[in-house]
């Protein structure tokens, strides 16, 4: 069985995309470095803000760049492509578009898995971005289920949106987790039992939470693997 090839559109950010590279290390079945999974990444951290283009509304269109990662990935051998970034994933049609192979479509990976695995569950808390909630990229999914859409207050949105910037600054410390969780026990109070950590700095922050967590990098990393492996079928 030939393995397939996945290619990662990344740099948003840098670390993330090292997370998610990690992951699928952790995560894949091996003996040896042969038994991994051959990953061709595009680090680039030149992509055009999506704070600026989506929350400011004054940036430069990411899409462009995205394509072109995109479609040189495809030329250097990519049998399908994932964006290592949730917000990014506003331009998903961009690189598809700009392709021939798929692309995975994490947002619709996760709100899958989301409603398969807790069809109890009538609301969903979000740890994410603003742009993911100004873009609603994962409330329309929802919303088509019956599932509600639970965001942190106001207040601890932006407090959540200061520690998606201090991870990107490199300051993973005390209180920057201490506002983490509390930023969870606000999901908690508004009558959540599980929230998607839906930020890859998130992700990559890591760390025991007090609420039950659907990590996204982490679901992606194990599709990665299904596909990659497994001969999973993905359709364009």
């Amino acid at each position: 069985m030939t393995e397939k090839i996945v290619g990662i559109l990344g740099g948003m950010g840098p670390e993330a995309t090292v997370d998610l590279m990690q992951r699928i290390i952790r995560l894949t079945p091996a003996i040896d470095d042969i038994d991994h999974i051959r990953c061709i990444v595009d680090n680039n951290p030149k992509v055009p803000s999506r704070i600026k283009a989506i929350i400011e509304g004054d940036g430069e269109d990411p899409g462009p760049c995205m394509a072109d990662m995109g479609r040189r990935l495809e030329t250097f051998g990519a049998d399908f492509l994932v964006i290592a970034c949730n917000t990014a994933h506003y331009y998903y049609d961009a690189v598809q578009d700009a392709v021939k192979i798929p692309v995975i479509n994490l947002i619709d990976l996760v709100s899958d898995y989301f409603k398969s695995n807790f069809p109890e569950h009538d609301k969903v808390g979000l740890l994410a971005s603003p742009a993911v909630a100004m873009t609603e990229l994962y409330t329309k999914r929802f919303k088509a289920s019956g599932i509600e859409d639970v965001w942190p207050d106001p207040d601890y949105q932006e407090r959540l949106f200061n520690i998606i910037k201090e991870v990107k600054k490199g300051n993973t410390g005390s209180k920057v987790r201490d506002d983490y969780g509390k930023v969870c026990e606000n999901l908690i109070q508004k009558g959540t039992k599980t929230a998607i950590i839906a930020c890859t700095e998130l992700s990559s922050l890591g760390g025991l939470l007090p609420i039950n967590t659907i990590d996204a990098a982490e679901i992606m990393a194990l599709e990665i693997i299904q596909i990659a492996k497994y001969s999973k079928k993905l359709t364009r």
